[in-house]
């Protein structure tokens, strides 16, 4: 028998990972691998499996020494961390094999690597195997066509932990109808919304209940209601399930906006048991949803139509969250103040604000290729750094990003905390949806939420548990998770501004440099980097995560104003490009670079 060593990498922090709140919410992170566990599901039986999710557990050296072979899946930011699992698998002479939406799209820009399996593996993963088997193994194996996912077996939730997790999740459908501009969903999944049947959907349901799990459980479809026929004879089953068990799981989704034009599919979701629904909002700006192709998010009949449609689904009984994108087309300096006003207004607790990335393959790459405009960025890294030539002033498309992240989740959170209690006055939950909940262990978990929080945010805290506590009584709980979430999103919040403003005093330095020239004396640079230093050391360690650019970035900003030579295998494409332009700037004598990659990048780039 062989033993097969499926490894997830790493996610950075993110809004959705809850990094900082995950203590509090008794989880190490907050969803399961859910592709390598459906991958886990497509081995025979004469494999050994073994799971090993970097985001909960380390991947030992006993690990590698009992593995014959290490299958992973990766999406686009979890890059850095499958680079340290390939060393760590080359060093051990661990064949690897890689797949997963990252692999997907970048495989040729991808090293150590001894097969790909790409695109959805259901239907060529069998082969693959029998080919590794007998020594026959390409390098490459791409599927022919989108897979039938009624053949999709039920994922090996058995190999992992479950109480390791927040939530667990399911997928019903892949695909999209919709073709955003600037979505690769379907470059990956296509426009064909393929959905698995009413009792596969049951049995999967069943799995997770048999193995114990109770609590929160998100769909993880790229549209729930993409296929709005299949979702409305999946949703009749789901509630039999549901009612028959008192509703052992609270679910959420993702759909796009015109789920709130659907009155009869909403009313069967709650009944079902969905609490909330994530919505691709991106901008109120109608022209720019426009540019994007996004006619689903905006009505020539009605100037309101995305704040109607938010508020429709509230008072249907589900929570909205919200995607929100800066940087678009057609956007100029209103767009800031205008998302901070909606998203306060709506009642829309978690609202993930991003600038607009331009994948590979995307319908807006190609545009933007086509326009000069791509700049030569990795993507995924860094969510402040722009791969693309905004039509916007860079600084201030940055500026304002920053201004709208620190304004909806301020320091204080009484911005958030006014959000929670929007949403809560709006409201509708089905009855089903509230549980018994013990006293005493909603007692303790206030204090340890008190104790987590700082004096500003107590007193916000205790100001929005009394009106909770007066108004809406019997969604304490749910007002007390909101308050755990606020808590990561603020402390986030902190984390990309704190990294922002440490590089922008690395370009401010830069730029002090490059006027004073050959002038630029010890006594200069000596200055100049002490408050680099001292800048970086105020960074909270906990801030500080693989891929964050800041150790290299300094390092690089060392040699280029101490007149050094940075070593030559660190200035390789592995530098974060951050550090690689911070490399160009400073010749030796002190005067600026002749370099002119960076007469165009350190000053303008995103950071």
């Amino acid at each position: 028998m062989s033993n097969a060593l499926l490894v997830y990498p790493k996610h950075p922090p993110t809004y959705w990972g809850h990094q900082f709140a995950l203590e509090l919410l008794d989880a190490k992170s907050v969803f399961p691998p859910l592709g390598l566990l459906t991958v886990a599901a497509l081995f025979p039986q004469r494999y050994n499996l073994r799971v090993i999710d970097l985001n909960v557990s380390a991947l030992s050296n006993e690990d590698l020494e009992w593995a014959d072979f290490a299958f992973t899946s990766t999406m686009v930011t979890q890059q850095l961390s499958l680079e340290q699992i390939v060393r760590r698998c080359n060093r051990a002479q661990v064949p690897v094999i890689a797949g997963g939406p990252y692999p997907t799209t970048f495989h040729d820009e991808m090293e150590g690597i001894d097969h790909y399996v790409l695109d959805e593996v259901e239907e060529t993963f069998a082969a693959f195997l029998r080919d590794l088997e007998n020594g026959a193994a390409k390098r490459i194996y791409r599927a022919p066509r989108k897979p039938d996912v009624t053949q999709a077996p039920i994922p090996r939730f058995d190999l992992i932990d479950m109480r390791d997790y927040y939530s667990m999740c399911l997928q019903f459908s892949r695909g999209c109808p919709f073709d955003c501009e600037f979505c690769d969903i379907t470059k990956l999944y296509g426009r064909v919304s393929r959905t698995k049947t009413p009792a596969q959907m049951v049995a999967e349901f069943d799995r997770l209940y048999e193995l114990g799990w109770r609590g929160p459980l998100f769909l993880v479809d790229d549209n729930f209601i993409g296929n709005k026929r299949q979702v409305m004879q999946l949703l009749p089953a789901i509630v039999q399930w549901q009612k028959e068990r008192s509703y052992p799981f609270a679910l959420s989704t993702e759909a796009s906006v015109n789920i709130s034009r659907m009155n009869g599919l909403m009313d069967g979701m709650i009944e079902a048991g969905f609490e909330k629904v994530f919505l691709g909002i991106e901008t109120p700006n109608p022209k720019a949803l426009m540019k994007m192709k996004k006619p689903q998010n905006f009505s020539m009949r009605d100037d309101h139509y995305l704040f109607t449609a938010v508020r429709k689904i509230q008072r249907r009984g589900m929570q909205v969250q919200g995607g929100f994108i800066l940087g678009l087309d057609e956007d100029d300096e209103s767009v800031f103040d205008a998302q901070i006003d909606f998203i306060q207004q709506a009642g829309i607790p978690t609202a993930s604000i991003a600038m607009l990335t331009a994948f590979r393959g995307t319908n807006l790459w190609e545009r933007l290729k086509r326009e000069n405009r791509l700049l030569d960025v990795p993507v995924g890294l860094d969510i402040t750094e722009l791969n693309y030539k905004p039509q916007m002033d860079p600084a201030t498309l940055l500026d304002g990003f920053v201004r709208v992240v620190q304004t909806i989740y301020d320091p204080t959170l009484e911005n958030y905390f006014d959000r929670c209690l929007t949403l809560m006055k709006h409201l509708k939950p089905a009855p089903h949806s509230f549980k018994q909940v013990n006293q005493l262990l909603l007692l303790t978990f206030v204090l340890r939420l008190r104790e987590s929080l700082n004096p500003d945010q107590q007193r916000a805290f205790s100001r929005y548990i009394t009106q909770v506590k007066r108004k809406y009584p019997r969604l304490m709980p749910l007002a007390l998770r909101f308050a755990a979430r606020g808590y990561h999103y603020e402390k986030y919040a902190r984390q990309v501004t704190a990294i922002k403003e440490f590089k922008d005093l690395l370009r401010s330095e830069l730029e002090s440099f490059k006027k004073a020239g050959t002038v630029a004396d010890t006594a200069l640079r000596t200055a100049s980097l002490n408050r680099a230093k001292a800048r970086f050391r105020a960074i909270p360690e906990d801030f500080r995560y693989l891929g964050d650019g800041l150790s290299e970035a300094m390092e690089a900003f060392e040699y280029a104003v101490s007149g050094g030579t940075y070593p030559s295998p660190r200035a390789g494409d592995g530098l974060p490009s951050f550090a690689r332009r911070i490399l160009g700037t400073i010749s030796s004598d002190g005067s600026s670079s002749p370099n002119r990659q960076w007469s165009e990048g350190i000053l303008q780039e995103s950071g």
